[in-house]
């Protein structure tokens, strides 16, 4: 066990004689970032739409025509003060809670952040924003403050009232001398200020922040991760920083590399920049595709899925310019059942796109793995590696003639699709009844569009 409680064992009073100073130092020479987040967005939204006050309305966006069990993907804020859950399940929303079903319009929340968007834009340069979500964004306003004469929360305060006045959407936002900060502000600080603004820099965050609870509420801290530190007898942000200072050694041996950002988080710092997120380029790309069935399907009918998703991602791969030198099929099973997901990989002698041999590698493999006997409920399937096509070099035994005729064929089809939609071209298969292409197609991010 880490011995020792919070900051109240950290030498406070050396801390204290240091704060004003360096308060006023810090101010001088500090960059400032802003992380603004939409509230209950998709609810907003709805409620815009109808011309309803979402803190006044009892609104949730999902779609019960799936079941019961349907996860709400927002809420309103007036029902959250009923005491509803975010995220909850339908059938949780208690009986006596009158309220609007509004079905998800995918596209139109879109639609709205991208006017979100364009407000920001006209305030600070693309360079210096990164969208973290559909919902949530990261602003570098360092540069900015001198130019319109604002400190940084003067300017979260003017971005939140352009959007507000333009879009009718509130916003929170936290204001940060690091990224980490910014976003700390506003998922604790932010929800509890009258004026719907976090502000923090490092000595008022080990002093406002140090002593909270849960640690859960902290961002890259999930339950796993919270139920591991308390085994250790960790249970604030302060505690972490005590033990990065007594136990560092064993932190590194519990959590490996990823222990360095989990002691700058305690301690309220943050390396990263934002031109750090602008230039990150990972050094493996991947293509993927899944779903989660609404029913358990038999085998035959999964096969009918695995092939439908094998073909959306091929033509994906192909529209992008892309080829793959390994496929890997995942498949779970009814979740009321003890029985492990099933997974393997296909891999190919040269990198492809090509439809007839990624589709027939995929049909093999689910013949293999699949659980004959056991209804299926979720499918993924994964293009691993994946690389421009001018990186490929053909072998002696391939024939480019039959290549570029089914490469001719997928092109077609592409411009098909966009020109009249995505339903335009679909195989036989398509219109079986176990099929979820049509349906699929109409939607974004799983949900309907």
């Amino acid at each position: 066990m880490i011995s020792g409680r919070g900051k109240t064992e950290i030498s406070y009073e050396k801390e204290h004689r240091q704060v004003e100073p360096e308060r006023k130092a810090l101010m001088e020479r500090q960059n400032y970032f802003i992380c603004i987040d939409l509230k209950s967005f998709y609810a907003s939204v709805e409620c815009v739409e109808r011309k309803l006050d979402p803190f006044k309305t009892n609104l949730v966006v999902a779609d019960p025509t799936r079941s019961k069990s349907t996860i709400c993907l927002a809420i309103t804020p007036a029902m959250k003060k009923l005491g509803v859950k975010n995220r909850c399940r339908i059938h949780e929303i208690p009986d006596k809670i009158q309220y609007i079903t509004a079905m998800p319009r995918m596209q139109l929340y879109l639609d709205y952040s991208a006017r979100i968007y364009s407000i920001y834009l006209r305030y600070v340069s693309k360079e210096d924003i990164h969208v973290y979500s559909v919902d949530e964004c990261f602003l570098d306003v360092t540069e900015y403050l001198r130019l319109y004469q604002m400190d940084p929360k003067e300017m979260a305060v003017e971005l939140m009232r352009a959007v507000m006045q333009e879009t009718g959407i509130t916003a929170t936002a936290g204001v940060g001398t690091n990224l980490y900060l910014a976003k700390i502000a506003m998922d604790i600080l932010a929800k509890h200020a009258e004026d719907h603004i976090g502000v923090l820099d490092e000595l008022s965050f080990r002093e406002k922040l140090w002593d909270h609870q849960p640690l859960r509420d902290f961002w890259m801290i999930g339950s796993r991760i919270e139920r591991k530190l308390a085994g250790y007898g960790i249970h604030t942000m302060g505690d972490l920083a005590l033990a990065s200072i007594t136990s560092e050694d064993l932190l590194y041996k519990i959590f490996g590399i990823d222990a360095e950002l989990m002691i700058d988080h305690a301690w309220g710092r943050e390396t990263c920049r934002m031109k750090d997120i602008k230039n990150y380029r990972t050094e493996e790309h991947s293509l993927s595709n899944e779903q989660v069935l609404m029913r358990n399907y038999e085998f035959e009918e999964g096969a009918v899925i695995a092939r439908e998703m094998t073909d959306v991602l091929v033509l994906d791969l192909v529209d992008k310019g892309l080829v793959t030198n390994s496929v890997t099929l995942w498949i779970a099973y009814d979740h009321r059942l003890e029985h492990d997901p099933s997974k393997g990989t296909v891999r190919f002698a040269e990198a492809t796109n090509s439809s007839e041999r990624i589709i027939h590698a995929v049909e093999k493999l689910y013949q293999r793995i699949a659980d004959r006997h056991t209804g299926i409920r979720r499918v993924e399937i994964c293009a691993n590696r994946v690389v421009p096509e001018s990186f490929v070099q053909y072998d002696l035994f391939s024939d480019p003639e039959q290549q570029e005729k089914e490469r001719n064929l997928q092109l077609a089809i592409l411009e098909i699709k966009r020109r009249y939609g995505r339903n335009a071209v679909m195989r036989g298969s398509n219109l079986l009844a176990c099929s979820t292409y049509r349906e699929r197609n109409n939607q974004i991010g799983g949900h309907r569009a």
